[in-house]
């Protein structure tokens, strides 16, 4: 059933044509009416929506789908050109253009917009064929732009990406990141659309946030285009002539065109009225609407269709796996050898870059903010200039991405100290996880271990933020051999994961027999945990820095008070190896140790799990119960009770009954 009268179309316009003809005007006007009729009908039988927006940006969007390069049969082409809508909430827009444009039908959209099991989301999601990235939270959608175009570069393809952006979200800081990123390496074809309409939710743009948007783009050395009228489909089409010919005053960067719009374009009740920016119209507008622009009102017997509709699943297109991974040997530190797990992080990525990077295309790529030298990157530039991308003091723009291009077929590391690779970035590798990456987020200086840098440095939250991303694993090496082969594991297999360490320095881990507990024979299992201890009278359960410190204590309490205590290394905290917390629960007491917040850490995924297996056990949790202040880590660790001698203390209290320092269940 088709409610607008409208056919799937090919409808395309030549880039080389001079001028639109007579004959593409009245088709492009015939099809923004139906698409105006697609917008009021679905946003007002859902109740709710983004009409006005999504008018403002119609003729934007209707030109671009018309002169870019894509194919609805196969939507996840690989020479397609790319159109990134930074504002999501104009779906209604989107949808009904991709109705027009035969990558969906009309009743899918009409029926389902919002709808509970629905890929028609309120924000545009790209399980909709033809939508290329989950938007919606703004200002991060030139980021994406960036990676998709940084992408194409590195591939030799030569699509474009567009991004359509709002004005109001010009307001974020992100995209300022994106401008400069995108200038640095030249991304020429990447070019910028902002529906200009000077409304926002709040109001007038001028009175919510002054911005001068053109000046912005102006002084990050971006080409600017100005269309004093955004709906003259026309005009949009020569400003996007130039663009595409790079007949811009510097042709080498980046371009954006600011086109002036009305928000709620062609309802004389709607138009330069803010409250229809997220305001569906109500069952006698959208009569009173359709009715003023001469179209069939649908609505009424659109109503029951939609209760008992059966919901349409897009042909979501899934991230581009990249090619199989060369890891190399793994390294091996001897016992013995005092080294931090970032250094043997930075000499593993060397060794990856030196595999897999000789040719032109890289497969492997690494993105830095500021930090290359703490982090230990500068092995893997020396040997893959090329894949090593420098991004400055812009985490918020380098999450997004660096997420991007993991899902565009490269091995992309991103890696900055702990409280800005996630802690300042969380809701950026919310959105990657979303949109399924396959990032790898490493992280240093975690915890109180980043010493004299103080409070502000201690990222004491990663595993309560992490558990709460459902696609993201999270690995946190015991030592160097376990970090060399944690990181070779993550390059050759896909998804999201985290592996964090600390700053300082860390002993070699080796067995009871003195041997390197992670070197020789050892392959890292996700979901695995490491017993480097046996015992009967109790459990330690450690990760990371504070291992050698649990080691120790189970060594003191063997030799010096005959206790004999597990000790197991937790380094994959998600997923959880949760047959050995139930094994070492049989002991009677577990004792987990973490230099993170003792009450969101491995503590607390121990306490459920005993909690929902119904399994008895006393649980001592030691962890940071408050802000460290600045100095050296040993000395942080005794104040929190969490070195060597405060684990053995509160084991021996947990063991003789009375109360420790920890926290207790």
């Amino acid at each position: 059933m088709e409610y607008g009268g409208n056919k799937p179309s090919m409808f395309m316009i030549s880039r080389d044509q001079s001028c639109l003809t007579e004959s593409q005007k009245k088709t492009l006007h015939a099809m923004w009416l139906r698409c105006v009729r697609r917008i009021i009908v679905a946003t007002t039988l859902a109740g709710s929506g983004h009409p006005g927006g999504s008018m403002s940006s119609l003729h934007l969007l209707l030109i671009l789908y018309s002169t870019l390069r894509h194919d609805p049969t196969n939507p996840c082409w690989d020479e397609r050109d790319r159109l990134l809508v930074s504002a999501g909430h104009i779906s209604p827009g989107v949808y009904s253009v991709l109705c027009e444009f035969g990558f969906v039908k009309e009743e899918d959209m009409l029926l389902e917009y919002r709808r509970c099991g629905s890929s028609f989301a309120g924000h545009v999601e790209c399980c909709v064929p033809g939508v290329e990235w989950n938007t919606g939270n703004l200002g991060q959608g030139l980021s994406a732009g960036a990676g998709m175009a940084l992408a194409l570069k590195l591939k030799r393809l030569h699509g474009r990406v567009g991004v359509l952006m709002g004005d109001g979200e010009q307001q974020k800081g992100q995209i300022a990141e994106a401008r400069r990123f995108a200038v640095k390496y030249g991304l020429n074809n990447l070019f910028g659309v902002i529906d200009r309409n000077h409304l926002q939710i709040g109001g007038s743009t001028s009175a919510v946030m002054p911005q001068m948007i053109r000046a912005d783009y102006v002084a990050a050395q971006w080409n600017v285009l100005y269309l004093e009228d955004g709906h003259d489909f026309e005009g949009i089409f020569q400003a996007l002539k130039r663009i595409y010919s790079h007949d811009v005053e510097d042709p080498i960067n980046p371009t954006v065109l600011v086109a002036r719009t009305v928000m709620g374009k062609g309802i004389s009740f709607m138009e330069n009225r803010h409250k229809f920016h997220g305001s569906a119209l109500t069952e006698i507008e959208a009569a009173q609407a359709l009715e003023e622009l001469g179209l069939h009102n649908p609505i009424p017997e659109l109503k029951g269709a939609r209760l008992h509709r059966k919901f349409f699943v897009g042909p979501f297109c899934r991230p581009t796996l990249g090619p199989e991974i060369r890891v190399g040997m793994p390294r091996t530190y001897a016992p013995g050898v005092l080294t931090d797990n970032r250094s043997a992080y930075g000499a593993a990525l060397e060794d990856l870059g030196q595999l897999n990077n000789k040719e032109d295309v890289p497969c492997v790529l690494g993105f830095s903010c500021d930090l290359e030298g703490s982090v230990k990157m500068g092995g893997f530039r020396k040997v893959s200039e090329h894949a090593f991308f420098e991004s400055g003091i812009q985490e918020h723009h380098t999450a997004t991405l660096a997420g991007v291009l993991s899902r565009e077929g490269f091995v992309s590391f991103f890696s900055t100290f702990g409280v800005f690779g996630l802690c300042e970035t969380y809701n950026q590798h919310r959105l990657n996880d979303i949109n399924e990456t396959h990032l790898k987020l490493v992280c240093t200086h975690l915890g109180l271990d980043v010493g004299e840098d103080g409070q502000t440095h201690q990222c004491l939250d990663y595993l309560g933020l992490l558990q709460n991303l459902f696609g993201f694993s999270v690995f946190i090496p015991a030592d160097p051999n376990q970090t060399d082969r944690i990181i070779r594991y993550v390059a050759a297999h896909p998804g999201n994961f985290f592996v964090g360490m600390g700053r300082s320095k860390v002993p070699v881990i080796c067995d009871a027999q003195g041997n390197p507990a992670f070197a020789g024979d050892y392959v890292f299992q996700p979901g695995k945990a490491d017993w480097l201890r046996r015992g009967r009278q109790g459990a330690i359960l450690s990760y990371g820095p504070l291992i050698h410190h649990a080691v120790q204590a189970g060594e003191e309490l063997e030799q010096q008070h005959n206790l004999h205590f597990s000790v197991v290394n937790m380094a994959s905290i998600k997923p959880l190896d949760e047959e050995a917390v139930l094994e070492a629960a049989g002991t009677g007491l577990l004792v987990t140790v973490e230099d993170h917040h003792v009450d969101t850490g491995l503590g607390s995924r121990v306490a459920n799990l005993l909690a929902d297996s119904g399994v008895p056990c006393r649980l001592l949790r030691l962890g940071v119960k408050r802000y460290g202040s600045s100095g050296k880590p040993a000395d942080l660790y005794r104040e929190e009770g969490i070195d060597r001698a405060g684990i053995t203390k509160a084991a021996l209290g947990a063991v003789s009954g009375k109360t420790s320092a920890g926290r207790r269940l």
